[in-house]
């Protein structure tokens, strides 16, 4: 009978460990475990626009109306994993509850930031015939693309104002925010309009120690969270690839299914009445 040594019991936790942050990234790709280097020319520029027009930074939602939010689309070249049927569920104006107004795609939009892909992604956004607004993820940044997502569609932080909302399209490709993003939340939000909805890509928060990391800093976690408190409704996520909802302080912190995998989107409601959410798939 051949034996083999035991192997020390450190190693194995070791390849538990480097096992589970494989199987817990946002897809299997070596450059996930590396944040992009160009975090804080990202944020130099704000509000810089290349893809979305004047008409699609100043829409009128009024009181009662519906949009979309779905999550890592990951964009293979050409290959949207069926992105363009969004176009066939999107409600009309004469919808009783308003009609959807916007989407927004909350990040890791491609799989590896190739300009094709960045264009695949522009061309169905722009049939859909309404404002698509694109949240920068950490997929989008990989091989030193940001250069294409700048290019193609212009800053990576941004805000929307509507007659009745205003939305923060943030920075969380690097799973942070840092002290310059956080004080622009803090001024913005000073700001805003009555309703506010916020997106990122990074997540919150985790169910179990399997999940794709969330926010690096705790501390500058914990600020975010205090500045949303009392002046945010909800804060779209994605990047943990399933559905996380956690309400805190008044806030609802909401991680969506990817679309990739799952063709998930949630269509979310809006009336004098409140919030409600309705979880589809494609």
């Amino acid at each position: 009978m051949v034996t083999f040594p035991r192997r020390p019991v450190k190693n194995t936790v070791l390849f538990s460990l480097v096992f589970s942050l494989i199987w817990g990234a946002c897809t299997i790709d070596l450059p996930g475990f590396f944040a992009s280097d160009d975090f804080a020319e990202r944020l130099k520029d704000r509000n810089a626009f290349v893809f979305l027009t004047p008409q699609d930074r100043n829409i009128t939602l009024g009181d009662t109306y519906s949009f979309v939010v779905l999550t890592d689309t990951h964009i293979e070249g050409s290959d949207a994993h069926g992105l363009d049927r969004l176009k066939r569920v999107l409600l009309p104006p004469s919808d009783p509850g308003g009609g959807d107004k916007f989407v927004v795609v909350t990040g890791d939009i491609t799989q590896s930031g190739y300009p094709e892909e960045v264009r695949t992604f522009l061309e169905i956004a722009k049939s859909l015939g309404i404002p698509c607004y694109p949240v920068l993820g950490n997929h989008d940044t990989y091989f030193g693309h940001w250069p294409v997502w700048r290019d193609l569609i212009g800053s990576s932080l941004y805000r929307i104002d509507a007659d009745s909302a205003t939305l923060l399209i943030l920075d969380t490709a690097n799973a942070a925010f840092g002290a310059d993003q956080l004080d622009w939340i803090k001024k913005e939000l000073s700001t805003a309009k009555p309703r506010v909805f916020a997106f990122t890509h990074a997540n919150f928060f985790v169910d179990d120690l399997t999940d794709r990391q969330q926010f690096t800093d705790i501390k500058e976690r914990a600020k975010a969270i205090s500045l949303f408190t009392g002046r945010c409704d909800v804060l779209f996520s994605g990047h943990v690839h399933k559905r996380i909802i956690r309400d805190i302080a008044g806030v609802r912190y909401m991680s969506n299914e990817d679309y990739r995998s799952k063709k998930t989107y949630c269509r979310v409601y809006v009336s004098p009445g409140g919030i409600r959410y309705d979880f589809k798939t494609l």
